[in-house]
């Protein structure tokens, strides 16, 4: 039996979050929210995996109006999630369980309307339509009004500000059926922000992630260093674990979820496993963000698998590539990789840094990503020389 955090119930639909419940495997769906009769057959293939809860993005009208027959062919406990443009909440409650909403975001659209007024209205629709909220905390989109509070050394304390504000302001309208997540896509820092939000709020369920983990194997076991440690502590009410597959393949999701938490439960620890040791090496890695229903070209999957093999020859270099899906994030979270790809619907935009270097099209992008990735060995080659 794993030990738990006296954390509060949630319910949603269904089941309960929280209050020493089993522990809810969560996953989303790939498929596009408006073609229905794809996204039912996507939600029924998840629940047989044994996820609880199946989230899905919706983005304009069209979607919200998909999501009510989609509601009505399923009675999956169902999370939606919202972009920049918080009032769809009101179209998409009433047929969902749970809402979710980046804190970040909420300064895109109405900027003259202040995030706390925006709260409350998320919060007013979730209590008028009997549903639960998650207060998504991400790391490549941070509330601004932090991010400039704070060293550009220290992306931690931003994101737990943001948390603990939209926290304390949600328990002053009164509304308690929300869980938080703090997401990045470095284990470590997973592991950290956690700790250090369920230290202050050890009430509050907590939805843990490592976002953009990448592709199996790899994605798997950086999940397991950060939800290891924080399970085997008692930190942790629910979980996705984010992978870069196929829409085919999104039951892996769930399968690797239940799996973690079995062995964490039995005492079967990441750091006992063969492979764990090159998993430690800091060398080349791609970080990839899960397959979902916001990304503008099917073949982003594609991409990250062909990102893999052309830049295997650098494995032993400490570089960072990031390949995104969609421009939700993409351009936000590619900004920490010394090289990041995020993907348009016809284009894949290249960066440096926060530099962008270009757009090119999904035949030229690889070539170009092999001549960057040889300058920045170089420049580490060099660097190296002149340390020594």
């Amino acid at each position: 039996m794993l030990p738990r955090y006296p954390t509060r119930p949630v319910r949603v639909g269904t089941l309960t979050i929280g209050n020493g419940q089993p522990i809810v495997i969560q996953s989303m769906c790939a498929t596009k929210t408006s073609d229905v009769a794809t996204t039912v057959r996507q939600i029924e293939q998840l629940t047989a995996a044994g996820a609880g809860v199946v989230r899905l993005a919706v983005d304009n009208r069209r979607e919200a109006e998909a999501l009510q027959e989609i509601r009505a062919q399923t009675g999956a406990n169902l999370s939606v999630d919202l972009q920049e443009n918080y009032r769809v909440a009101a179209e998409v409650a009433p047929w969902v369980e749970k809402i979710r909403y980046n804190p970040g975001h909420l300064f895109h659209h109405e900027p003259s309307r202040s995030w706390r007024e925006k709260v409350r209205f998320l919060a007013d629709v979730a209590g008028a339509n009997d549903c639960a909220l998650r207060v998504g905390v991400n790391c490549g989109s941070i509330d601004p009004e932090k991010k400039d509070k704070f060293p550009a050394d220290d992306p931690l304390t931003p994101m737990l500000e943001s948390a603990w504000e939209h926290c304390e302001l949600l328990d002053r309208l009164g509304f308690t059926r929300y869980v938080v997540s703090l997401k990045d896509s470095d284990p470590d820092r997973v592991v950290e922000l956690n700790h250090r939000f369920a230290a202050r709020r050890p009430d509050v369920p907590l939805h843990l992630g490592v976002t953009e983990a990448g592709m199996p194997p790899e994605g798997i076991l950086k999940t397991r260093r950060a939800f290891e440690p924080l399970l085997r502590e008692g930190i942790g009410d629910t979980l996705r674990v984010s992978l870069t597959v196929p829409v085919t393949r999104k039951h892996e999701e769930v399968a690797a979820g239940l799996q973690i938490v079995a062995d964490v439960a039995a005492g079967r620890f990441l750091a006992d496993r063969p492979e764990a040791t090159a998993t430690g090496k800091r060398g080349l890695e791609i970080i990839s963000c899960p397959s979902c229903s916001r990304v503008e070209n099917d073949r982003f999957c594609e991409l990250a698998e062909r990102v893999r093999e052309a830049t295997r020859y650098a494995a032993e270099y400490p570089v960072t590539i990031a390949v995104m899906g969609c421009r939700v994030n993409g351009p936000g979270e590619t900004d920490r990789a010394d090289l990041g790809l995020w993907c348009g619907a016809d284009c894949v935009h290249l960066k440096r840094g926060s530099r962008l270097l270009g757009v090119y099209s999904f035949e030229q992008i690889i070539s170009r990503l092999r001549r960057e990735l040889d300058a920045v060995i170089r420049e580490f080659v060099e660097s190296e020389k002149n340390v020594r």
